[in-house]
């Protein structure tokens, strides 16, 4: 019984620091080592069933500027690197053509 209640300890510890991972698009490389991404959050209209789009705009930490206007991103949360950054590029999905 006391293995289970371990188990159980460890797995919230787990979820509790994990970070979220999003992908967008980038809009903006205009910063040293910082890039702008747009995300996209899809919901459903409560009442009448009708999806909605609200876009938001982040700024990430880009240490290699590999990034470009148009790629699709995936991103992580991380500690605050700036007053406005808190996610770190992890990967470059596809690149715009």
């Amino acid at each position: 019984m006391s293995e289970a209640t371990v188990n159980d300890n460890a797995a919230v510890k787990n979820e509790k620091g994990a970070r979220k991972v999003r992908s967008g698009y980038v809009v903006s490389t205009k910063m040293n080592k910082t890039i702008v991404v747009e995300l996209e959050d899809r919901k459903q209209h409560a009442l009448y069933g009708k999806i909605m789009r609200r876009n938001s705009r982040v700024k990430v930490h880009d240490e290699n500027e590999t990034a470009g206007v148009g790629d699709r991103v995936r991103i992580e949360e991380t500690r605050p690197l700036s007053k406005d950054k808190h996610f770190r590029l992890t990967e470059v999905i596809e690149k715009a053509r």
